[in-house]
């Protein structure tokens, strides 16, 4: 069965189709994006303007002309923060499914936590043990930690880093003041979130996610996306810390020229940077492994879990509980036993 997820992000709209059949890794087949940043289309009230909504159903009417054309049999929308905090949200929403005839689902911040999680548990797998998973967007930060297939505790927060860049870092070069006026409030949301999961102890396994981290792992030496998925890559506090203090010493112009920064996201890595500096502190752990799955593939999979389950002949290995399975998994809450 090939799936698509259109997902519409802060920064970008994204467009991915994977090939999956029941018992196997959902496999890339295409992708389609095009840089986007909503938050650049928004007017004094916080509204997107019409022009952001030019560009974003354009590219919707694209992705599923793209999504058509390649056999897709099942197509996902969803959107995140950048929408959900406009100030015209529903709005757009609807114009976006009447010029377009695709309803996007939205996401409260909790939900893309949760489901990032999933991605992240299934990549890992059960042998993992107990995961906390952070993940830095656009416009919020996710965190989500469990030992089952969904998280315990899943919180979104609001320090993405586009939003914190546009918000704190208006000099370019920023000043000394701003870097460190931004550092004293990332690390007080930081800290009030972080308590709320002081109750499940230590992770066995701390998973970063988003193009933040992977763009982060690449500055401090991981290896770079073409060597592919299956390469393990860490980034570790020491050197995090390091590259935090030199992108805060750095222009926009010169952050383009170092390995994994592109030009779209060169403004707001350091943001990025000291979000997971403060995220590492925080919860205690000097490095984070890097997850290539995250809320797009989460979304996929449960996507695909339901349809698996709902097909009219019993799965192998399945047999007479299936129904019961697919029952439970339509009743499963986002976020496991936390009432989020």
């Amino acid at each position: 069965m090939r799936l698509g997820v259109l997902d519409i992000g802060s920064n970008t709209v994204h467009l991915l189709l994977v090939d999956a059949h029941a018992g196997a890794r959902p496999v890339p087949f295409a992708s389609h994006k095009r840089p986007l940043q909503l938050v650049a289309h928004l007017d004094a009230d916080g509204a997107i303007t019409d022009q952001g909504q030019d560009e974003l159903i354009s590219f919707v009417k694209e992705a599923r002309k793209f999504a058509d054309r390649h056999g897709a049999e099942d197509f996902l929308a969803f959107c995140t923060s950048a929408i959900r905090e406009s100030a015209n949200g529903a709005a757009v929403l609807q114009r976006v499914k009447e010029e377009t005839a695709v309803a996007l689902q939205e996401l409260t911040g909790d939900q893309e936590a949760a489901m990032t999680f999933q991605a992240v548990r299934r990549w890992y797998g059960w042998s993992a043990g107990s995961i906390l998973n952070l993940d830095i967007g656009g416009g919020s930060f996710e965190m989500a930690m469990g030992a089952d297939e969904l998280p315990e505790v899943a919180i979104s927060v609001p320090l993405g880093a586009g939003r914190l860049t546009r918000d704190w870092l208006s000099a370019d070069p920023p000043t000394a003041k701003s870097v460190k006026n931004l550092r004293r409030y990332i690390r007080g949301t930081m800290k009030e979130a972080a308590a709320e999961f002081a109750s499940l102890g230590e992770p066995h396994l701390v998973a970063g996610t988003s193009k933040t981290f992977r763009s982060l792992a690449r500055l401090a030496g991981a290896a770079p996306s073409a060597a592919g998925p299956f390469v393990r890559r860490e980034l570790r506090l020491e050197d995090l810390s390091l590259w935090t203090k030199r992108l805060a010493a750095m222009s926009v112009k010169d952050r383009v020229n170092l390995d994994g920064v592109s030009e779209a996201r060169a403004a707001q890595v350091l943001a990025g940077a000291l979000v997971a500096e403060a995220a590492l502190e925080a919860f205690k752990v000097d490095s984070v492994k890097i997850c290539p799955w995250a809320l797009r593939e989460g979304l996929l999979l449960r996507r695909f879990d339901t349809k698996m389950f709902e097909a009219q002949e019993p799965m192998p290995a399945v047999g007479v509980g299936h129904v019961q399975l697919n029952s439970a998994l339509q009743d499963t809450p986002w976020a496991g036993r936390a009432a989020l």
